[in-house]
């Protein structure tokens, strides 16, 4: 019974603790995003009518007739009322990445991440778990986090004398997954944003350039003869639509790419320091184990 106990024990602390913890990071990043999308909607909205559709960049200085020759940004403000939301997903783009590179650099730590791996693995041979934990507090980071909650569990199964060899190398395999459970929803958080965005900003821009199509060659229709000028100019308005849909598209493309790469690195860290610390608990307590079981 008492062995009973102590391999339940170990198993339903961890979760309990964290959990608030995790709820409290998620619901603060959800707000930031709302927040976040709708700052960036409505500086778009103010660019859109105060600088681009600003008298100086049309003929007569009326936002109603053509842009100046060479003026894009009277250009772009013809583009029509899609122009404002493609601005706001660039914006989107730009903010969360930066947000996303601020995060990553926090949950890597103080130090590379190689750097702190090797440093870990070379504690681990020596056996100095309280040099390791020491290191992962000099550290801090997510990585850091992970690894230390898994030498924490391995400190404490070392002490404990009522469960097997393979039940204990399972409890510290259980902690160190659900720290990096725990830990993985801040590295992602928002990267789902990233990549809808880089789907639908060039379906967008494509709505928006429709749109300017349409209206052009309505306005050809209804004037009678051809405007060969007019109507060059109400194609390249529309198509700067598709512009700035396929510049967003692109721009999150990368950035989510990158950002998936890094935490791919991050994880691949944990995994490495938890195999490690997994091997090494297997080998410094083996015999020990068997000599006491005989």
């Amino acid at each position: 019974m008492e062995q009973k106990n102590a391999m339940n024990k170990p198993a339903a602390r961890p979760a309990a603790a964290a959990a608030p913890q995790g709820e409290a990071k998620g619901g603060g990043s959800s707000l930031f995003a709302v927040l976040a999308i709708i700052l960036a909607f409505v500086v778009s909205v103010v660019v859109f009518i105060f600088v681009l559709g600003d008298g100086s960049h049309f003929q007569g200085g009326n936002h109603d007739n053509n842009p100046l020759p060479g003026d894009y940004f009277g250009v772009v403000y013809k583009g029509g009322p899609v122009v404002p939301v493609l601005i706001t997903m660039f914006l989107c783009v730009i903010i969360f990445s930066i947000e996303r590179a601020l995060t990553l650099g926090r949950a890597k730590g103080s130090k590379s991440i190689e750097a702190f791996v090797r440093t870990i693995r070379q504690k681990l041979n020596v056996n100095d778990i309280t040099g390791a934990i020491a290191a992962c507090d000099q550290q801090k980071g997510s990585v850091a986090n992970v690894v230390k909650a898994g030498l924490v569990k391995y400190q404490e199964m070392a002490r404990e004398r009522h469960m097997e060899k393979d039940q204990k190398v399972l409890a510290i395999q259980k902690e160190i997954e659900e720290s990096t459970a725990l830990e993985l929803p801040m590295l992602e958080k928002n990267l789902v944003i990233i990549s809808t965005l880089a789907s639908i900003a060039t379906l967008v821009g494509l709505i928006g350039t429709v749109l300017g199509m349409i209206k052009a060659f309505s306005a050809l229709a209804q004037g009678g003869a051809p405007d060969a000028v007019g109507l060059a100019n109400g194609i390249s308005e529309a198509l700067i639509n598709t512009a700035l849909g396929i510049s967003t598209s692109a721009l999150a493309i990368v950035a989510y790419n990158f950002f998936t790469s890094k935490i791919d690195e991050l994880t691949y860290s944990i995994d490495e320091a938890g195999f490690s610390i997994i091997q090494t608990f297997s080998a410094q307590h083996g015999a020990t184990e068997h000599n006491t079981t005989v």
